[in-house]
């Protein structure tokens, strides 16, 4: 059994039911969803639009490996309307994305799948509500917790200037 962490997000149509939508099809397809973050309203990250997201991230008790989990979570996204992936850094409004953020201390690069997320820790929006659910969770190529990590996007964010 291996726990996977994954950040949800929506920003079109009814947010809040896509995301206990999504996290009920997660259950039946992916493993037990034994923690749920709170839900969190944020911007938009790297594309301008008029939708809000919102956010949350889950962990899922799995026997599934890293591969058969991400095709799994992009046929629930197929399922609840996604047509349209975010490719080499263009990103678009979407009912709802899933992204695998880490699989137990798992260290995979692979063309499809790169774990730990990569962007994770530069994205509040991500780091916020997987620290409230894993704040002590190690992260596996950073060597740091989870709670020690979103301190430092903090502080990033404090002295970054809005563009």
């Amino acid at each position: 059994m291996a726990n996977v962490y994954l950040g949800l997000g929506t920003n079109l149509g009814d947010k809040a039911t896509n995301l206990r939508t999504a996290t009920r099809l997660i259950n039946d397809e992916i493993g037990k969803v034994i923690s749920l973050s709170s839900f969190y309203e944020t911007a938009p990250w790297g594309f301008a639009s008029e939708h809000k997201f919102l956010n949350a991230a889950a962990c899922v008790e799995t026997i599934l490996p890293p591969m058969e989990v991400l095709h799994r979570t992009q046929e629930i996204e197929r399922t609840l309307g996604r047509t349209q992936k975010s490719v080499g850094g263009v990103y678009h409004d979407r009912l709802i994305d899933i992204d695998l953020l880490l699989y137990d201390d798992v260290i995979l690069y692979t063309p499809e799948l790169v774990l730990p997320h990569p962007l994770m820790t530069e994205r509040e929006f991500v780091m916020k509500p997987l620290v409230e659910i894993a704040s002590e969770t190690l992260h596996p190529v950073l060597r740091k917790t989870l709670g020690e990590l979103f301190l430092n996007v903090c502080q990033q964010s404090i002295h970054t200037p809005e563009k």
